[in-house]
């Protein structure tokens, strides 16, 4: 027995031994660092340069919140416009008669088409695979780009319209292209209506009270086409079958801006004279209105997902002199019409040629509902909204400009921000 007892005494004090001597490694995991999230979806941000220095466009990265991606374009631009699934960007450059065109996922190369001299691009859009079509506010004409090649359809001076076109809108079926004319401030606005097929513009559409069309907008369905009249206050339904106005309500004398809302099919007009922002509901000629008091109120981004809408207002101030401007986004229930939240973004120094118009807080909401982008023209930069808790994420600058302020290059100032699939 105290042999075994020995003998076991002898084994644990070589374990033990063992165990003293012995290194062994302690397994650490190894955590790479993570991969960028997918481009899977995109924001776009025109940015102007003033009138002498080329522009810019910012590809943001919805998942992954960054610039993804730079590209120069033309002196003065105004609009651009998503097209070939998202393949291809189109930018008005008012200031040089041209327009830039480019992939959004790489900032080079750009491609110039240029137009003819005094055309003073001012939007551009299509609703096909083949033509984009530019509004041309200078020359009062629209001219069509072939899109695979960029070269300027026939006829090349462009197709005549009204005085001073600003906004195009083709309907889902491709069947018509409308031109909203302005005028020429004092009245003299019109509605134009083109066959995209062989580019024919169809007889006037009568209105007697159209005075200054600045927005328009196909339904769905292609049935029906809206016009914003700012200086009658009134939107019109247009049949496009037969290029006849069947009813026509009231949004206030002042109100600036339309957007179509495809998910609830209905019109968010904003007036920044009445303080207003008016829904129609748009899936009969009624067009029944309900109205919202906001301040100010510039811009409307809707939520795809059909949950919420997003308004950018700007107030005004007067200090020493300096003129500020205080950014703010109102966030709306869409199924209610009630104020959600109220999300503050920036008060400065009033930037030339940024407002009050809405290219001074464009919007637009990505692809996938989870963010809201507002191009704040003074401040220089474009705040990202998160949906998920409605508050603010980041500001993220704009490019530099060419002006300095103490040897510090500023930001360029964003004038259109529009969302990619």
């Amino acid at each position: 027995m105290t042999v075994v007892r020995a003998a076991g005494v002898l084994l644990l004090m070589l374990i033990c031994l063992s165990c003293g001597e012995t290194y062994r490694p302690v397994a650490t995991p190894i955590i790479p660092s993570l991969p960028n999230p997918g481009f899977s979806h995109f924001a776009l941000v025109i940015s102007g340069n003033g009138s002498d220095h080329p522009g810019a466009s910012t590809s943001i990265n919805v998942s992954g919140d960054t610039a993804e991606s730079q590209s120069t374009v033309g002196l003065m631009p105004m609009h651009a416009a998503v097209v070939l699934n998202g393949t291809r960007i189109y930018v008005a450059n008012s200031h040089d008669d041209t327009v830039s065109s480019f992939s959004p996922t790489s900032p080079t190369p750009v491609t110039t088409i240029s137009l003819p001299a005094g055309s003073a691009p001012s939007f551009v859009a299509t609703a096909e695979n083949a033509s984009v079509y530019v509004a041309n506010s200078g020359n009062n004409t629209v001219s069509a780009i072939t899109m695979a090649s960029n070269v300027l359809e026939q006829p090349v001076y462009g197709i005549s319209v009204g005085i001073d076109p600003v906004w195009l809108a083709e309907t889902p079926n491709l069947q018509k292209l409308y031109v909203a004319n302005r005028g020429n401030g004092a009245g003299g606005g019109s509605v134009t209506s083109i066959n995209p097929v062989d580019r024919s513009v169809n007889p006037p559409i009568s209105n007697a009270t159209w005075v200054s069309p600045v927005s328009v907008a196909a339904r769905s369905d292609g049935n029906r086409a809206y016009v914003l009249d700012q200086g009658s206050g009134l939107v019109s339904a247009i049949d496009t079958a037969s290029d006849t106005v069947v009813n026509s309500v009231s949004v206030g004398v002042g109100a600036n801006f339309m957007l179509y809302d495809a998910t609830r099919n209905r019109l968010y007009v904003s007036n920044p004279v009445a303080n207003t922002v008016t829904y129609l509901q748009a899936s009969t000629d009624a067009l029944s209105a309900t109205v919202l008091a906001i301040a100010n109120p510039i811009s409307v981004a809707v939520l795809p997902d059909g949950t919420r809408a997003y308004i950018s207002s700007a107030a005004f101030s007067t200090s020493g002199g300096v003129t500020y401007v205080t950014s703010r986004v109102t966030v709306i229930n869409a199924s209610s019409g009630s104020t959600t939240t109220t999300i503050p973004l920036s008060t400065v120094k009033a930037q030339p040629g940024c407002g009050p118009n809405p290219s001074e807080l464009s919007m637009a909401a990505a692809a996938d509902s989870s963010r809201v982008y507002v191009g704040n023209c003074d401040a220089g930069n474009v705040a990202i909204i998160q949906t998920l808790s409605d508050t603010m994420l980041l500001q993220l600058p704009a490019p530099e400009s060419a002006t300095f302020s103490d040897g510090t290059p500023l930001p360029q100032n964003p004038v259109f921000v529009v969302a990619g699939p």
